[in-house]
C-alpha cells in the first residue's frame, strides 16, 4: 500500500456515493426481472410483517394504557429498555460489519490503491457500514413508534421529529463501532488477543455465576401485592435510566415531545445532536490516518490465531495438526471429504467476524433460555408449560434461520473464482456442496439441540416431550440448512467476498423469507396436532405427517435443484 493518507475530498466521496447508489438501484431493478413471483412473495412478507407488528404493538400498548397510573410508567420504561438494548445490539453489529468492510473487503483494498485519500475511503465505508448495520433496527422500531403515536394521539410533527432523532441516534454506535474495529484491527487475528478474549469471557461467566447465586429467584414474587411486584420488576430495568446513555436522550426526547413538554424534548434533542456532530466530525476528519495504518498492518501480516493448520515442517513430516486429528476421529468420512471439511472449518475460524457473530446469535438465545428459571415455578398448568415450550422452539428455529441465512447461504459464493479449480478436482462440485451441507447441519444441530434440551429441562418437562422437541428441532435443522445451501447454489454471487453483501441480495432475502414461512407453517401444524394442546390421535398423526413432508420438501427440493444446476455450472 503506497497510497498516502490525505485529506478527505467531498467530490470523490460524492462520486462513490452516486456510483454505489446507481449500482444498488440497478440491482434492485434486476430483481424484478429475475422472477415476479419471488419478488411478490418477498414484498408480501415485508408488508405482512409491518402490518402484523403494528397490530401487536398497537393492541398491546392500548391494553397497557388501560391500567390507571401504571400504563404510562410501563410504556415509558418499555421504550427506555428497548432503545438501550437496541443501542447495544447496534454497537455489536457496527463493530462486526465495520471490521469486515474496512479490513476484509475487496473494494476497500482496491480503493486504497487508487489516488483517493484514505479519509475519503473510510468515510464511504463508514456510511455503508451504518446503513448495513441499522436498516434492520429501523425496520423493527417503525411499527412500534407508529403504534405509540396513535395510542398517545400525538400531533403530526411527532413523526418527522422522531425520524430525525433516530437518524442522529444511529450515528453514535456507528462511530463507536468503527473506532473499536480500527482499535482491535491490529490484534484481533493474533493469538495473544484471542487468549485475552478467552480469559475475559471466562471472567464474565464467573461473574454471571456469582451474580446468579447472590440473587436467588423470589418464588413468591407474583404472590406479593401488585405495586410491590411492579416495583421489583421495574428495578431490574433501572440501569436503562442512566442519563449518560444515548438511548436515554433519545427516549426522553421522544416521550417528552409526545407529552407536549417541548422545552425538555428540545433539550435532549440538542444533547443528542451535539454528541452526534462532535463524534461524527471526529470520525469524518481524523479516522482516515488511523484506518490506513491499521489496514496496512492487517494486510501485511499473515493470519494468526490458534494454530489449527499445517506448518511447513508438519507437511514435510506428514504430521497432522490438531484440527485434522479431531476430524479424523469422525467415522465414515472419506479422505477428500475430511480435507474439505477441515478447509471450511479453518476458513470459518480464520474469519473472526464469522464466529463472533455466531457466538452473539446463540449467546443471546442461550441467555434467554437460561432465564426461564425466573418463572418456571409459576407454570403449574400443562397448557402453559407446552405453550412456553413451543415458543422456545419457535425462538430457536428463527434464530437458526438467521444463522443459516447469514452463514450457510454465502458459503458457496465465498468460494468465488476458485470454483473452477474445485470443479476440476476429482471430488467434484456436487460432493463439495453436500459436504458443506452436512458440515453446517452437524455444527448447527449441536447448538440448537443443546438449547432446546436445556429449555425442556428448565421447564421440567417429561422425557417423552423432551424427545419430541429434540426430534422436531433436528428435522428443522436439516431442512433449514438444505434450504440455505440449495438457494446459495441457485443464487450465487461469485464476485463478492463480503458475506453481508451476499446475504443482502435477492437470494439471501428469499432464503430468510422462505425459512420464516416454513417455521410459521411448521409450528402451526405442530400446535394444531398435539403437544399438550390436542389429544386426538388422527390430528396428531396428520399434523406430524404434514410437518415431516413439509420439512422434507423444504430441505430436499432446493438441494435437488442445486445438484441439477451444478451439472452445467460455469464459474
Amino acid at each position: 500500500m503506497a497510497q498516502p493518507a490525505g485529506k478527505p475530498n467531498s467530490s470523490l466521496l460524492l462520486v462513490l456515493l452516486r456510483t454505489n447508489a446507481v449500482h444498488s438501484w440497478r440491482r434492485l431493478l434486476s430483481v424484478r426481472q429475475q422472477s415476479r413471483l419471488l419478488t411478490s412473495i418477498i414484498s408480501f412478507f415485508v408488508i405482512g410483517y409491518l402490518v402484523l407488528a403494528f397490530e401487536l404493538f398497537f393492541h398491546g400498548m392500548k391494553f397497557i394504557a388501560k391500567f390507571p397510573g401504571l400504563g404510562a410508567v410501563l410504556t415509558e420504561r418499555l421504550l427506555f429498555t428497548l432503545f438501550a438494548f437496541l443501542f447495544a445490539l447496534l454497537l455489536l453489529s457496527n463493530l462486526v460489519i465495520a471490521y469486515t468492510n474496512l479490513f476484509r473487503n475487496r473494494e476497500t483494498a482496491f480503493l486504497l490503491t487508487l489516488p483517493v485519500p484514505a479519509q475519503t475511503v473510510f468515510n464511504w465505508k463508514f456510511i455503508e457500514t451504518t446503513i448495513l448495520a441499522s436498516w434492520a433496527f429501523l425496520f423493527l422500531i417503525a411499527p412500534l413508534l407508529v403504534a405509540f403515536g396513535l395510542v398517545r394521539d400525538v400531533p403530526w410533527h411527532f413523526y418527522p421529529l422522531t425520524v430525525l432523532l433516530i437518524a442522529l441516534f444511529i450515528i453514535l454506535p456507528a462511530v463507536l463501532g468503527s473506532a473499536l474495529a480500527i482499535g482491535i484491527g491490529r490484534h484481533l487475528d493474533r493469538k495473544s488477543f484471542q487468549v485475552v478474549l478467552l480469559v475475559v469471557a471466562l471472567l464474565i461467566l464467573a461473574f454471571v455465576a456469582f451474580w446468579w447465586k447472590a440473587n436467588p429467584v423470589d418464588d413468591d414474587l407474583l404472590d406479593k401485592r401488585t405495586l410491590e411486584a411492579l416495583d421489583r420488576l421495574l428495578a431490574k430495568t433501572r440501569f436503562t435510566m442512566f442519563p449518560f446513555l444515548p438511548s436515554y436522550w433519545l427516549s426522553s426526547a421522544v416521550l417528552q415531545w409526545a407529552e407536549g413538554i417541548t422545552t425538555g424534548a428540545i433539550f435532549f434533542a440538542a444533547v443528542l445532536l451535539s454528541h452526534t456532530l462532535f463524534f461524527g466530525s471526529i470520525a469524518f476528519t481524523r479516522f482516515g490516518n488511523i484506518f490506513y495504518n491499521t489496514a496496512s498492518a492487517v494486510q501485511s501480516r499473515g493470519g494468526g490465531g490458534i494454530n489449527l493448520t499445517f506448518s511447513r515442517t508438519q507437511i514435510d513430516s506428514r504430521k497432522p495438526g490438531l484440527l485434522e486429528r479431531i476430524v479424523a476421529k469422525i467415522p465414515l468420512l472419506k479422505t477428500d471429504t475430511r480435507a474439505l471439511a477441515v478447509k471450511d472449518l479453518r476458513m470459518f475460524w480464520r474469519d473472526t467476524t464469522q464466529w463472533a457473530q455466531s457466538v452473539m446469535f446463540f449467546g443471546l438465545l442461550g441467555v434467554y433460555i437460561i432465564n426461564l428459571r425466573n418463572f418456571t415455578h409459576q407454570l403449574a398448568s400443562p397448557f402453559w408449560i407446552h405453550a412456553v415450550a413451543f415458543l422456545n422452539l419457535g425462538a430457536c428455529a428463527f434464530n437458526l434461520a438467521s444463522v443459516t441465512t447469514r452463514f450457510v447461504f454465502p458459503q458457496f459464493s465465498l468460494e468465488g473464482q476458485r470454483l473452477w479449480l474445485i470443479g476440476l478436482a476429482p471430488i467434484g462440485l456436487p460432493r463439495v456442496v453436500k459436504t458443506k451441507y452436512y458440515l453446517a447441519s452437524g455444527a448447527s444441530l449441536i447448538v440448537t439441540l443443546g438449547l432446546v434440551t436445556l429449555s425442556c429441562y428448565l421447564l421440567r418437562m417429561p422425557w417423552d416431550d423432551l424427545v419430541f422437541f429434540g426430534a422436531v428441532i433436528t428435522v428443522m435443522t436439516f431442512a433449514l440448512n438444505g434450504l440455505a445451501v440449495g438457494l446459495g447454489v441457485l443464487f450465487p454471487n461469485l464476485k463478492e467476498n463480503n458475506p453481508n453483501k451476499i446475504v443482502s441480495g435477492f437470494g439471501g432475502t428469499l432464503c430468510f423469507v422462505l425459512s420464516s414461512i416454513y417455521i410459521i407453517v411448521a409450528l402451526t401444524l405442530l400446535v394444531i396436532g398435539g403437544g399438550g394442546f390436542q389429544s386426538h390421535t388422527s390430528w396428531v398423526a396428520a399434523s406430524l405427517s404434514g410437518f415431516v413432508i413439509l420439512s422434507f420438501v423444504i430441505g430436499w427440493l432446493p438441494m435437488k435443484l442445486a445438484m441439477r444446476r451444478l451439472a452445467h455450472f460455469e464459474a
